[in-house]
Order: C-alpha cells, then structure tokens, then sequence
C-alpha cells in the first residue's frame, strides 16, 4: 500500500503517465476511500519529501512551459519588439546582441537596476538596447513617458537619454514644473516638449507599447527580452552575467 500512495502521489507529474498504476478512485466504496485518504495522509506525514519533490517537478515543468511559450511569443512577434520605428535605440546599433527592456519611471525595480543594465550595455561594447515606454503604475508613469517620448521626437537620441536619466532619478513628483525644469536642463525647448507630450503621436507610442504588452503578457517592469529570450523581472544572475549565459547558448 505504502508504494501504491507514493506513486499515487508523484503520479500528478510522473508515476500516473504510466496506465499500469492508474486506477478509479469512484470505483471505491465510501468506506475504502476513507480509508485510503487516511493511508494518504499518515504517509504523506511520514515521508513529507514526498510531496516536496512533487511540487518540485512540477514547478520545473511549469517554468519549461512558460519558457517555450515565452520563445514563441517572441517569435511571433519580431518586428513589433526589435523594429518598431519608434523607441529609444542605444549600445551599439549593430551589436549582436540586442537588449529590450519595457520600463516604468516610477517602477522601484527599474529605478535601482537602471545602471546596472546601462554599465552591462557599455562594457560588453556589443549590445543593441531597445527601451520600451511602458507606464503602469499611475499618473506620474504616463506622463513621465509621455515627456520621454516628446523629448525623442522633438530633440532626438540624444535628448531622450538625458531625460531618461533624469526621469529615472527624479524623485519629486512628474509635474509641468519638474519637467519643464528638465527640459530646461537638457536643453530642450520645454514649451515645445511639453505641447508634444499630449499630441497623438506620442498617444500612439503608448498605445502600441501597451498593446505589445498585452500580447506578451506583460504585467510588470522591467520585462527584458534578451536575443529570443524573455525575463519577466531582474535577472536572478545579474545583467551582466545572463548576458554572457545568452550568448554562450546562441
């Protein structure tokens, strides 16, 4: 009995594949369902590896699963991340590598590893980084990558990357006054930034941006696609060194 509970119990990711060991639990009567419920949980109780090795194989089978459909959603996709036309590009435009990243200027993640993933663009000198306008956590998200967006299409790469820095830095709230103020600084025109940031091309930046999200399941920042490969939080291993772990499997 007790190695018929614990292939019962593997069963759901392993053992009940087999028909051998498979069998109809509504073919019981009440009195030997009871019976084996209880033999279920005095072995469960004695042996409780049992269980965590069930979780763990069916984690692993969940993080493969995921891991594919990821591969196929990026697939399907190209164009959309890598050649959309009208985001931020930086690194080097011919790298053989390219890096996007959907960020949120209010996102607390995005904000701490923001020169983490800049230092990991210039040192490997081969990286094409793609920044993607992704604003989700409130008034201040929008129009901080509202301002991002007018500063690219008014004074170009250039003047996207110091608001970009300065956005990701700002600690007050993304009112007129602080981004004219950073308009001024970068200098921009911050009337004409300003009148940019409610025009439709800039509505329709967002709008493309959120709507790729939506088909990659994007629910929080900073997502990364690396070459084909898509990290939904912070790299575990650290930019820099998931990089190198890309590339070696390329």
């Amino acid at each position: 009995m007790t190695r018929l509970i614990a292939a019962l119990l593997l069963g759901a990711t392993t053992a009940l594949a087999s028909p051998a060991l498979a069998f109809d639990i509504s073919a019981m009567t009440e009195d030997e369902k009871a019976a084996f419920g209880q033999a279920v949980r005095d072995y469960l109780m004695e042996n409780p590896q049992v269980l965590i090795e069930s979780i763990n194989v069916l984690e692993t089978r969940q993080a493969e699963t995921a891991a594919q459909s990821d591969l196929e959603l990026v697939a399907a996709n190209r164009q959309a991340i890598f050649e959309d036309g009208h985001s931020w590009v930086g690194g080097n435009p011919n790298g053989d590598l390219t890096m996007v990243e959907f960020i949120d200027y209010r996102c607390g993640v995005c904000r701490q590893f923001n020169q983490e993933v800049h230092d990991a663009v210039e040192e490997d000198g081969n990286i094409k980084l793609i920044l993607k306008e992704f604003p989700i956590l409130g008034e201040d998200s929008e129009q901080s990558s509202r301002f991002a967006i007018a500063a690219l299409q008014v004074g170009g790469d250039a003047a996207y990357r110091a608001a970009h820095d300065a956005l990701i830095t700002l600690r007050t709230p993304a009112s007129p006054e602080a981004l004219r103020g950073i308009a001024e600084t970068i200098g921009l025109d911050a009337d004409e930034v300003l009148a940019r940031m409610s025009s439709d091309g800039v509505t329709q930046v967002l709008d493309q941006n959120h709507q790729l999200g939506q088909t990659m399941a994007i629910q929080g920042t900073p997502t990364f696609i690396i070459g084909d490969q898509m990290l939904r939080g912070v790299p575990r291993a650290g930019v820099a060194a998931t990089i190198a772990q890309i590339r070696e499997s390329m």
